[in-house]
């Protein structure tokens, strides 16, 4: 295990070096005098061990690296610790026995994989043994379960989420408005890369075999945070759903409609799609309404929280340009805002953004052309709600001002330049 340790803490002797900044980092950072445990949680690969070795680099410029230890709890060299979070203990004892440097910072990365880590956790903290602790998790229950109530009050959470377009864009060398302008060509081909593709950072990088990476990551999801994670006794009947669920996305739906077409009775349903967003491959947004009671009635809608699960794992006859364009508006408001609903009453709005009490309305429209120029406007000229603005957000057309509505192509609304 010794081995392992001086594996996973490379930085006792160097910095991390070739990683991208994330856009997070001086949120962490300005937080990082607190004392509450810091669990990061997030779709796997969206960057938490990144950010973990960022917040690292900047530690080591004020402190002793030997007195930070990172523990990457999916490595196999710690399963023997999965079953008795009490033996979390020896990893300290090993850190400090190989660099004789009490351990101030700790970092364990994927922590669910041991059983009542909470326990072991709460018990560092209430002790005060170490300055900060920061976890992570691939599950957005890591803090609902059994023992997460002996850690209220003892922490803060942040949700991580792969990069958004304008870390997208400083990947490629565009920081500001004139240089986003004067390199439109690739702000484009970005988009159309991230619409069939996603943005997790290694696909992105990749330029032969991205839907390789792509399948390795989905397996690993599904089998270690969904199966595994969830004991699951039908994997078939969940990977049936899953695929179900994922090809319909951008769609109404029911439990029971689900139900009725792939033949699982409707409390199954809920388990499956519950375990399906509780691992971050899917998001459901609600029908927009003042009263709660009236948002669980409607129907839902489902979306895809990376545009490569879409484009890639899904059912689709043809390329469907829309839909994968209207998922990926998606995964950029949901990198950003905390409620996001829709509208399907008696007039359509694909997005209310709900922000400090004002609510931005968003409409999605790949090409806006003469057929289908009345309805897009109708939908948010129709609104009963004050809205802070409305927008239409287009792959690459813009409009002045009309009747309060803007029209603006995504490269320039989501660049936040």
């Amino acid at each position: 295990m010794e081995n392992a340790i001086l594996k996973h803490n490379s930085h006792w002797n160097n910095p991390y070096k070739n990683i991208h900044k994330r856009n997070k980092l001086e949120y962490i950072l300005d937080r990082i005098h607190l004392k509450q445990i810091h669990v990061l949680t997030g779709i796997r690969r969206s960057g938490k061990t990144t950010l973990f070795k960022l917040i690292i680099n900047d530690l080591i410029t004020h402190c002793d690296p030997k007195s930070i230890l990172y523990i990457n709890l999916d490595d196999p060299f710690f399963s023997e610790l999965y079953k008795n979070s009490k033996s979390l203990y020896k990893l300290l004892e090993l850190s400090e026995k190989l660099t004789s440097i009490k351990v101030q910072y700790i970092f364990f990365d994927e922590i669910q994989n041991v059983l009542a880590w909470e326990k072991f956790i709460k018990s560092i903290y209430d002790n005060n043994i170490v300055k900060k602790i920061f976890v992570t998790g691939s599950n957005s229950s890591l803090l609902d379960g059994e023992y997460a109530t002996l850690l209220s009050g003892r922490y803060i959470k942040t949700q991580i989420h792969p990069p958004n377009f304008n870390e997208l864009l400083k990947f490629k060398s565009i920081s500001n408005r004139l240089e986003l302008f004067s390199n439109k060509t690739t702000a484009l081909k970005t988009i159309d890369s991230i619409l069939e593709y996603g943005s997790f950072f290694e696909v992105i990088q990749e330029k032969e075999f991205k839907r390789d990476i792509i399948l390795s990551y989905y397996e690993t999801i599904v089998y270690k945070d969904c199966i595994a994670n969830n004991n699951l006794r039908d994997s078939k009947s969940f990977k049936e759903l899953l695929y179900f669920y994922i090809s319909n996305s951008t769609n109404l739906y029911s439990y029971n409609s689900i139900s009725k077409n792939i033949g699982i009775n409707d409390n199954t349903v809920k388990e499956y799609i519950n375990t399906i967003i509780d691992s971050f491959i899917c998001c459901e947004i609600k029908q927009f309404s003042y009263s709660l009671k009236q948002q669980i009635k409607h129907k839902k809608k489902s979306y895809v929280v990376d545009n490569s699960f879409l484009a890639q794992i899904s059912f689709r006859f043809s390329k469907d340009t829309g839909k994968l364009f209207e998922n990926l508006v998606f995964t950029e408001l949901y990198k950003k805002y905390s409620e996001i609903y829709f509208i399907s009453t008696d007039t359509e709005c694909d997005f209310i953004c709900k922000h400090n009490d004002e609510i931005i309305a968003i409409q999605v429209c790949y090409d806006l052309h003469s057929q289908n120029l009345a309805k897009e406007f109708k939908g948010l000229q129709k609104l009963q709600i004050k809205c802070k603005e409305k927008v239409i957000i287009t792959y690459n057309q813009s409009e002045e001002i009309i009747d309060d509505i803007l029209v603006i192509p995504f490269w320039d609304y989501f660049s936040e330049f």
